[in-house]
C-alpha cells in the first residue's frame, strides 16, 4: 500500500491534522493505552486457520536485515531519543524472537529511495516499510502473507449518528472526501446517491465534518483515527459504519517483502507472523500502536 507518491510525506500529513500531538504520543503512547484490552478494540485476522507453516531451523537461516522507513507513523517513526520506533520495528524484533534469532537480526532505516539498491546487495534483506504489492513490486520480490490492510472508513459527528445501512442512510447526504483519491472513486462508483463533496487535503475534509459542513467524511481509516484522538478532533466524531476493504481501491494490505530467490526466509517469515497472531503477540502490538481499531 505505500509507495514514494503516496506515503512518503505520511508523517507530514499527520503532523499537519494535529500539531505536535503525534510526537507526544510517540514518546508517551505505550504506557497511556496500555490498559486497554482486544475486547474494547477489534483487533483483524487475516489467517487462515487450517494454513499451517513449518518453523525452520535457526541454522539454517542467515542474519536477517529488516529494512524500513522514518516516515510512516505509526509502523515506523523517529521517536524519543531520535530513535527509530513503531509497529513495524516491534513486529520485526517480534518474528525475530520467535524464530530463535534474535541477535542475528538487523533493523535498519533508510530513505525510500535507497530501499531497492539495500535489497540487491543481499539475499537475506527484507522490506518491512509498506511497499505497494502490485504488478511492479511482484516481478522484483516476493511477499509474506499479509498482516494488516488498512481500510476506509466513514467517520461522523456524535450529535448526529448515521447507522447502517449506509448506502441507504446517506441517499441525499452530503459526503466529504480528499479530491483524487482511491476514496473518491470508491465513492463514485458506490455511494453515487449521495452528495459528494471534494476537498482538497485532509485537514480541510474534517473541519468541514467538525464544522456540520458535511455529514460525514470518508477517507483512510488510519489518518482518520489519529484525528480522533486529537485535540483538533474536539471529541466531535466517531466512525459509522463498518471498514471497506478493496483490492481494486485500497489495495491488498502490508506484507514483507523478500527477495525472490530466497523461498526459505519467505518461509521462515510467514511460520513466524502465524505464529506471533496465534500467541496473541501480534494483538499486544496493534493495541500498542493503533489508539482505535481500524476495523
Amino acid at each position: 500500500m505505500r509507495n514514494p507518491v503516496k506515503f512518503r510525506n505520511m508523517l507530514n500529513i499527520i503532523t499537519s491534522i494535529f500539531g505536535k500531538f503525534f510526537i507526544l504520543l510517540a514518546l508517551f503512547w505505550v504506557p497511556a493505552i496500555s490498559t486497554v484490552s482486544s475486547q474494547e478494540i477489534g483487533i483483524p485476522n487475516f489467517w487462515d486457520p487450517n494454513e499451517r507453516f513449518i518453523k525452520p531451523p535457526t541454522t539454517k537461516l542467515g542474519n536477517i536485515r529488516f529494512i524500513t522507513a522514518t516516515d510512516f507513523p505509526p509502523f515506523s517513526f523517529v521517536g524519543g531519543e531520535k530513535q527509530i520506533s513503531g509497529f513495524h520495528i516491534d513486529l520485526a524484533r517480534a518474528i525475530c524472537s520467535e524464530l530463535g534469532n534474535l541477535s542475528a537480526c538487523q533493523i535498519q532505516a533508510l530513505p525510500w529511495s535507497e530501499h531497492e539498491r539495500a535489497m540487491a546487495k543481499d539475499i537475506d534483506t527484507v522490506l518491512i516499510s509498506g511497499l505497494s504489492i502490485d504488478a511492479a513490486s511482484r516481478q522484483k520480490y516476493s511477499f509474506t502473507r499479509t498482516y494488516i490492510t488498512l481500510p476506509a472508513r466513514f467517520v461522523g459527528r456524535k450529535t448526529n449518528p448515521i447507522r447502517e445501512p449506509l448506502y441507504h442512510n446517506l441517499s441525499g447526504k452530503t459526503v466529504g472526501f480528499v479530491s483524487g483519491t482511491t476514496h473518491e472513486a470508491f465513492l463514485v462508483s458506490n455511494f453515487g446517491q449521495s452528495h459528494l463533496r471534494a476537498f482538497l487535503d485532509q485537514v480541510a475534509a474534517l473541519k468541514a465534518l467538525k464544522d456540520k459542513e458535511v455529514e460525514v467524511v470518508f477517507s483512510d481509516a488510519l489518518l482518520v483515527s489519529f484525528w480522533l484522538h486529537s485535540k483538533q478532533s474536539d471529541n466531535c466524531c466517531e466512525f459509522t459504519g463498518g471498514p471497506y476493504l478493496s483490492l481494486d481501491y485500497f489495495g491488498k494490505g502490508l506484507a514483507i517483502a523478500v527477495n525472490p530467490d530466497n523461498k526459505k526466509l519467505l518461509s521462515a517469515l510467514n511460520f513466524a507472523l502465524r505464529a506471533i497472531s496465534d500467541k496473541g503477540t501480534f494483538s499486544e502490538l496493534y493495541l500498542r500502536y493503533f489508539p482505535e481499531s481500524l476495523f
